[in-house]
């Protein structure tokens, strides 16, 4: 547990600083002469470059382990803001994100895997997952905020060199607070992770649950090139970082019901991407809707679909290789990241990008494999859980 709790403070940090930047990118890019074109490029030049960086991290995680990923992935992406802060053209603003997305592509699966480890009881690895996502969401609520702020009173130079130096520092806290080696697991939670070995998957691990992430990446990375262009492109950086942080406001509603995690997850990954698919809906064609209640519904849906998509993976993969497994997953999400915002520039002309999103969303629903209810006999003992 104190490992956790280091992991989730130095993740608040870090989220932190990765979120204030979305609604300070695109303006910055627009100071510099950008097209929203190459806006879209460079929002998806980021993901495409996650790709290298999860092929690699899916063994590498699984062999040495997390922590020294984590600290570069950290340390590095501080060092890559402190030079973003001194770009004077739009293709250096390319090239460092693109650099960026390479090596922060290690932090996902390397935090991910290491909270997973640190038990074997599903239902305790549910509540470590809805945990990464109530930090992840604490931080996201407060910093497209602050992301604004500070861009109107240091400027966007000041706000990249802020945000650099605090990952440097999160990277140092990682250094010091992370264990280098795993506690071992408790006797109950060793006899555990032997039956999960023994036992079969509940649910036929397919590859075509990837495009799970892959959709909800690619609506996402849609929403955040989107939001900052509404008006003709006349929308302010404070009104952006307030709408990103409604959004955040409704998925901390939903992460903080910590008994939603004794749900099947295949349960809540399908009404989670339900959820979302309305709400993409409801963007593109409900304009009498008010987008902050559309937004902190679309939050709602969030907030229950990234735990329970988590805790579906843990449970379909056995509990081994968990680097790979997430690895695997941050790959489906890159290339959704990578997609999503570059078909938004490309056809925001002949029909609404969140459309796009609504048929993706719907797509991967219908596909979706019905959940299996048999059991194993072998798995249903009182200390295994078969609610998660």
């Amino acid at each position: 547990m104190k490992t956790a709790l280091w992991l989730y403070m130095f993740l608040f940090l870090a989220f932190f600083d990765l979120h204030a930047q979305y609604p300070v990118l695109t303006p910055f890019a627009i100071s510099l002469g950008a097209a929203p074109t190459f806006i879209g490029w460079m929002m998806g030049i980021y993901a495409l470059t996650h790709l290298p960086g999860n092929l690699l991290a899916a063994n590498l995680i699984d062999r040495h382990g997390s922590r020294r990923y984590i600290i570069f992935s950290l340390t590095a992406a501080g060092v890559i803001l402190l030079l973003q802060a001194h770009v004077q053209l739009p293709w250096q603003l390319l090239v460092l994100r693109s650099i960026s997305g390479f090596v922060l592509a290690f932090l996902s699966p390397a935090c991910l895997a290491l909270l997973a480890s640190l038990s074997r009881d599903p239902v305790t690895q549910g509540k470590y997952m809805s945990g990464h996502g109530v930090i992840h969401t604490l931080a996201s609520v407060l910093s497209p905020a602050a992301g604004a702020f500070i861009v109107a009173k240091a400027g966007f130079s000041g706000t990249f060199q802020s945000l650099g130096w605090l990952l440097i520092f999160t990277g140092l806290m990682a250094f010091l607070s992370l264990p280098k080696r795993m506690p071992a697991l408790t006797r109950n939670e060793g006899q555990q992770s032997q039956r999960t070995q023994q036992t079969p998957s509940r649910l036929p691990f397919s590859l075509r649950l990837y495009l799970i992430p892959f959709a909800i990446a690619c609506s996402q990375g849609i929403l955040f090139f989107e939001i900052p262009l509404r008006e003709s492109g006349q929308a302010s950086i404070m009104s952006t970082g307030l709408l990103f942080s409604v959004i955040s406001l409704g998925a901390l509603v939903t992460l903080s019901m910590l008994f939603l995690n004794r749900y099947a997850p295949h349960y809540r990954v399908a009404i989670g991407v339900l959820g979302l698919a309305i709400c993409f809906y409801a963007l593109a064609a409900a304009e009498q809707i008010p987008i902050t209640i559309i937004l902190f519904t679309l939050g709602l849906a969030k907030g229950l679909l990234f735990p329970a998509l988590s805790s579906l993976f843990i449970e379909l993969s056995g509990g081994g290789r968990l680097g790979k497994v997430f690895s695997l997953q941050s790959i489906a999400m890159s290339l959704g990241s990578f997609v999503g915002p570059i078909a938004a520039g490309q056809l925001r002309i002949v029909v609404s990008p969140y459309f796009i999103a609504f048929l993706m969303l719907m797509t991967v629903l219908l596909l979706l494999p019905k959940r299996h209810h048999e059991v194993p006999a072998t798995s249903i003992t009182p200390e295994t859980p078969i609610t998660s």
